[in-house]
């Protein structure tokens, strides 16, 4: 058979909830229902959110607030690159604002760096985006009425509102060069999430005196009994109340293994399972990447560890298999499929692959499987991939 991803419904998820038997207990059902049958190595794909729910790993921005304070002296800092998203940054923004009074926010031109626009660039055809720097005078004068062309929202006015409200004084600068923050504060607060490495490096080596830490770097303990992320801080953070964030799931082997022993039980089956975010694919008409996790799954079984060696059949087809029979063909393919089970496969056969992670393809698939609005099917059982 083919591949099969299967969306499966669940009740509602809430704090405290045993998370491990509904997921069980939903997939089992389901299966019954539609008359199919658990096989080795079938996939579970658990959204994180409902992990993070399970166990109530959320923080309240004034336990945000104590971190930034106990991290940054004094009233200034500066944020560098962090994305346009009223869902992923407006929260934490607002935590920041209620920390430190005077506040100086550097983004990327023409485009975050998931893809979002902030200004157009053919107004002025003279900009170099590797090298000029725009301030907040010339963009109020260039730029300000631009707004996002999917939203219709005007980010730099709606992060301006948010510091406003909490009595910040706030300006915006738009550069590509990380350094350049360091005219304005050095207190610097390093916002991407795939480049983050390179932007605090790049920083501490232009000033070894700067005080930086990224969004990684923030809620990753526990203060005053709040959630956390050690190892991704408020990277993968949602808004969940206008006062708090749901954070992404740390990583807990425990509840794999107790989904796993459910279904074992049942069916004498073992599956594979993971935890996934975003996927990994960029939206082809808004030009926007998916991916604002700072992975696509934060844990999974053992069994996904690994990436698919895969031949190029359409090109081995119409090449050194041109003149074979249908019959010859076939038998061709079979003798390959061998090959790959035995990681003997040339590099011709393997011409035009792209190499991926298991984890990150599956998690994908997951991700467009089960959507980001109210399907209610935060788990997806996937067949026959392997």
């Amino acid at each position: 058979m083919n591949t099969i991803a299967r969306g499966i419904k669940t009740p509602i998820i809430r704090k405290g909830d045993n998370l491990a038997q509904i997921v069980a207990d939903s997939i089992l059902k389901d299966a019954s229902i539609n008359n199919y049958e658990l096989n080795d190595r079938d996939i579970i794909g658990i959204t994180e959110s409902v992990v993070s729910i399970s166990i109530g790993n959320f923080v309240d921005i004034k336990d945000v607030v104590t971190d930034l304070n106990n991290k940054f002296e004094g009233d200034d800092i500066g944020i560098v690159f962090p994305i346009l998203s009223r869902n992923r940054f407006s929260i934490i923004l607002k935590a920041i604002a209620r920390a430190k009074k005077d506040i100086t926010i550097m983004l990327s031109y023409p485009n975050d760096e998931v893809g979002n626009p902030v200004l157009d660039l053919k107004v002025l055809k003279d900009i170099n985006s590797n090298f000029d720097l725009i301030s907040e005078e010339d963009y109020l004068k260039n730029f300000s009425n631009f707004k996002h062309p999917w939203t219709n929202v005007n980010i730099v006015e709606y992060y301006r509102n948010i510091c406003l409200d909490e009595k910040s004084s706030v300006k915006f600068v738009f550069s590509n060069n990380p350094e350049d923050i360091l005219k304005y504060t050095k207190n610097v607060l390093v916002s991407d999430i795939h480049t983050r490495f390179e932007t605090k490096e790049k920083i501490r080596n232009k000033d070894k005196f700067s005080k930086v830490y990224g969004l990684d770097d923030i809620s990753t303990e526990s203060i005053n009994e709040s959630g956390f992320n050690k190892k991704y801080g408020l990277l993968g953070s949602n808004l969940a109340t206008k006062d708090s964030l749901k954070l992404f799931p740390n990583e807990n082997y425990e509840l794999l293994e107790n989904i796993q022993n459910i279904i074992y039980e049942q069916t004498n089956k073992k599956l594979e399972i993971l935890i996934y975010g975003d996927g990994a694919f960029k939206d082809p008409v808004s030009k926007i990447w998916e991916l604002a996790d700072p992975v696509v799954s934060p844990f999974y079984t053992k069994g996904l560890i690994g990436s698919p060696v895969e031949f190029k059949l359409k090109y081995l087809s119409e090449n050194e298999f041109k003149n074979l029979s249908k019959d010859e063909l076939e038998k061709a393919i079979e003798s390959l499929r061998k090959d790959k089970k035995n990681n003997t496969l040339s590099q011709d056969s393997m011409l035009g692959t792209t190499p991926r992670r298991y984890v990150d393809l599956i998690g994908s698939l997951c991700d467009l499987v089960s959507g980001s609005g109210d399907k209610g099917t935060p788990v997806v059982l996937i067949q026959n991939y392997f």
